[in-house]
């Protein structure tokens, strides 16, 4: 079956339609020249600020003239996630999006319906002549997933409307009303390189087959961090076994739980046999540890050729140490809300730069503004005290709830009257570019809601068939209700 036969048909067709256009964050020229040419083609006017962003706007059906102006809101850009032995340029080549059951997935790669899907409803409504609402803008945002470099840099006059519906969450049956802010952290460590030590074994370390995912909606899932994984038995290594790093490269995306990581690292020749002793046991010890959360964990040790250099040890000291001793994970939960997330903090990738330098990038999360500030300080001062330089993104606001929101009341009586059951109202960890807008528009009313997805941010994700007919009729019926 393809794409295109699923129903709803409309929602379906534009979906299969942005999957065939290239759009990893920052590198949006494709997706761009895409809407505008879809706003041309359906003589509907459109906009476009100096960032990127492009606004495409509906006049009201006949008899909702008076109504209010409502704002369909979704980013453009894409998590580019792989698998290692997956073949794939996220440039130049569409998406492989297949029918799998009830899901829609894609082959070894991230399927993009974060944002996909709601871009797709959007175009749909605005295609749409049977649906009735009153005036529409549907705001596509660019660079939302490495940077929400096109909320900060909204254009002026690109929105007109009081009410915002953001189609940018994975929950179908819950309407989200406040998110966390975020901020990312990056240290970089000064590296000086020297000939690898005569005498010594080595080996390359694989973690491999983690389960990953969002590192907002993910983060209290349990799930093991690739980094942290190396990084523990390279600092065994280094204690037990006069170890020496060569070479670690782990994780991807500052909003990704990272599910990869691999190393290079050396032991004297002579204690080879209790090394690879000591190594099996740590990988039978971790893999019990999480066992529950990941049943699929792949740890390898592979014996390697020589190889030229080594990290100075000095730096291969201060750079395990803050690589183990960071803080990863929940840090603290919500006393307001018990099942949400308030504070979390995410070790995303280490990457080595060059000769000089490696570049380890961290992001933290909360829904309080001074325990987020918090959380960086608990991050930089470890790194700091390992000798790396440190410097912090901007950061985005969080979203604070509005249970008084006129536009809450009607998306959640339209729920009701569609489906016979209430919705859950919650707020959420991820980081939503709502925050940013209330700063530009503070008249705005905002919700956020959209299908069930999984896997998001990994070459798991996958788009529930079912839950995309129940968002496509919430959606028509709260533009027609507000």
């Amino acid at each position: 079956m393809q794409l295109r036969d699923l129903e709803p048909r409309k929602v379906w067709e534009q979906f299969e339609a942005v999957t065939r256009i290239p759009r990893p964050s920052k590198k949006e020229e494709h997706i761009i020249e895409f809407l505008i040419d879809f706003a041309k083609r359906n003589s509907l006017e459109w906009q476009s600020d100096k960032i990127g962003n492009v606004v495409i706007r509906k006049p009201a059906t006949a008899g909702y003239e008076d109504h209010e102006t409502v704002i369909l809101q979704s980013h453009m850009d894409m998590v580019c996630e792989k698998n290692s032995d997956v073949d794939f340029d996220f440039e130049t080549e569409p998406i492989r999006a297949v029918v799998d059951g009830e899901w829609v997935r894609a082959e070894g790669t991230t399927l993009g319906a974060d944002c996909g899907i709601g871009m797709a409803a959007a175009m749909a409504l605005l295609l749409d002549d049977e649906a009735e609402h009153g005036p529409i803008e549907a705001l596509f945002t660019v660079d939302e997933e490495t940077g929400l470099t096109g909320a900060f840099n909204l254009g002026e006059g690109m929105l007109t409307g009081k009410y915002l519906l953001n189609l940018d969450s994975e929950d179908e049956g819950e309407i989200f009303i406040g998110c966390a802010g975020g901020v990312d952290t990056l240290a970089t460590f000064g590296v000086e390189y020297e000939p690898a030590p005569k005498g010594y074994a080595f080996y390359r370390f694989d973690v491999s087959d983690l389960k990953g995912g969002h590192s907002g909606d993910d983060i209290n899932k349990g799930r093991a961090n690739s980094n942290k994984i190396a990084a523990r038995l390279l600092l065994m290594a280094q204690n037990d076994y006069e170890g020496r790093l060569s070479y670690f490269d782990g994780g991807n995306l500052r909003n990704a739980i990272p599910r990869e990581a691999y190393a290079v690292v050396g032991v004297p020749s002579k204690m080879k046999e209790k090394f690879e002793k000591s190594a099996k046991q740590f990988c039978e010890d971790v893999k019990e540890e999480f066992r529950l959360t990941e049943p699929d964990m792949r740890l390898t040790l592979s014996d390697m050729p020589m190889v030229e250099e080594v990290v100075d040890m000095a730096a291969q000291c201060n750079l395990l140490a803050a690589l183990v001793g960071v803080p990863n994970g929940v840090l603290a939960m919500s006393a307001a809300i018990p099942t949400l997330v308030e504070t979390s903090t995410n070790l995303a990738s280490v990457k080595f730069s060059g000769k000089q330098k490696v570049v380890v990038t961290t992001s933290q999360r909360s829904s309080v503004e001074s325990a987020k500030e918090y959380a960086k300080m608990a991050v930089e001062s470890v790194f700091l005290l390992a000798g790396a330089e440190v410097e912090h993104s901007d950061g985005y606001p969080g979203w604070a709830p509005n249970t008084d929101s006129h536009l809450l009341k009607v998306t959640v009586d339209s729920y009701k009257n569609l489906f016979g059951v209430e919705p859950k109202v919650k707020a959420v960890h991820a980081g939503l570019e709502c925050g940013l807008f209330l700063e530009k528009y503070p008249h705005l009313e905002m919700v956020s809601f959209g299908p069930t997805l999984r896997g998001v941010h990994s070459p798991d994700e996958r788009l529930e068939i079912s839950t995309v007919d129940k968002f496509w009729r919430l959606v028509k019926e709260v533009v027609k209700s507000i």
